[in-house]
């Protein structure tokens, strides 16, 4: 994710800061030194914040570790100010295994509090809290928001953790394609209730059911592309009609190519081999810098994903989407054979779809 800064790394997984955040950090700053908090207080309200957002981190982690049982890895784990996003490659086939990478989230934050509920029971109360330099009032209020996270993560709806988890038990008594549907529909259902109810008593619960909506509908588009695409080759939907240029070729080539037709991305051979990719803002770029006569093999981007020609077209294209590339060369031996872009899958699971709608009316 761009504006995104690397902090850590964990189990092998990079964590990274948004830059927004920062605004959420000057956000609380501003805020309590407006209330007449002096700075020692203004930093500790930071740190509060900061705090409930390693939760986030490790909330985030329980789905990463618990995916990563399964063999599936995660790119990593961005922190935003309304949370975490961890990018697992893909949720697992098994929906008993779905059910507890979704639930792994939540179960953390139930864990943190618990153990920060005992602390506070203790006998020895006092003597962690002086530790930790916080309030009794402090760690409750820790606690309760863990106890809140864990709670709203696991309403139903898609694109919280109990949408997926409500999907992985309706996918054991029916398809995967319904479970989804089910689910969606009842996570656009509580968007309308929390939209109607937000409309009378909190505002804030429109951003949740705005959020909410889109994420259904979001889960439910992505099940049904998935399922459009499972078991077809990747040469049924590749473009099999483009254009590619020479290493040696001049910028000035590639400009007529691009305004000749609806291409925007060549694949650059020498002697019939592929050596890289020239994209549109490559090509813009370069114009700017050294103008038409600069040689393609100067700009084009040497480091790029291919597919081959016995692929099968649902992992070729996670692998599109995993690489945010825009064009994905397919290559039978070394001759490239087609290319592989987002919209023409697109284009390909639409008709597929028109030609499904049509063979059920028959």
């Amino acid at each position: 994710m761009s504006w995104s800064w690397r902090i850590a790394t964990i189990a092998g997984i990079p964590i990274y800061i948004h830059g927004t955040f920062l605004l959420l950090i000057a956000f609380v700053l501003v805020s309590d030194w407006t209330r007449g908090q002096d700075l020692a207080g203004a930093m500790a309200g930071v740190l509060f914040v900061l705090a409930i957002f390693a939760t986030v981190v490790l909330h985030e982690l329980g789905h990463a570790l618990t995916a990563k049982r399964y063999g599936i890895q995660t790119r990593d784990i961005t922190l935003l100010p309304i949370g975490g996003i961890a990018r697992i490659e893909r949720m697992p086939d098994v929906p008993r295994q779905e059910l507890w990478v979704a639930l792994a989230g939540p179960a953390v934050n139930l864990v943190i509090a618990g153990l920060v509920y005992v602390l506070l029971v203790l006998p020895a109360t006092s003597h962690p809290i002086q530790i930790l330099s916080m309030s009794e009032h402090t760690i409750e209020r820790f606690a309760e928001i863990n106890l809140w996270l864990a709670g709203f993560n696991l309403i139903p709806a898609f694109p919280m953790d109990g949408g997926r988890a409500l999907r992985a038990l309706l996918a054991e008594r029916t398809d995967y394609v319904r479970a989804t549907q089910i689910a969606a529909g009842l996570g656009q259902g509580l968007a309308l209730l929390f939209g109607f109810v937000g409309l009378f008593f909190n505002p804030f619960l429109l951003f949740i059911a705005l959020f909410v909506w889109m994420g259904a509908s979001s889960e439910s588009l992505a099940t049904q592309t998935r399922s459009a695409l499972a078991g077809v080759p990747i040469t049924h939907a590749m473009i099999t009609d483009f254009r590619t240029l020479d290493a040696y070729d001049t910028l000035q080539s590639a400009v007529d190519l691009l305004l000749a037709g609806s291409q925007r991305d060549f694949p650059v051979l020498h002697d019939g081999r592929l050596v890289g990719i020239l994209t549109s803002d490559s090509l813009t770029s370069a114009l700017a810098q050294s103008g038409p006569g600069a040689a393609v093999a100067d700009v084009m981007e040497r480091t790029f994903q291919v597919a081959d020609a016995a692929e099968m077209l649902e992992p070729a294209y996670q692998r599109l989407q995993g690489c945010r590339c825009r064009v994905l060369p397919v290559l039978k031996g070394d001759r490239v054979v087609g290319l592989l872009t987002p919209d023409n899958v697109t284009e390909f699971v639409m008709l597929r779809g028109a030609l499904r709608r049509r063979a059920a009316a028959v």
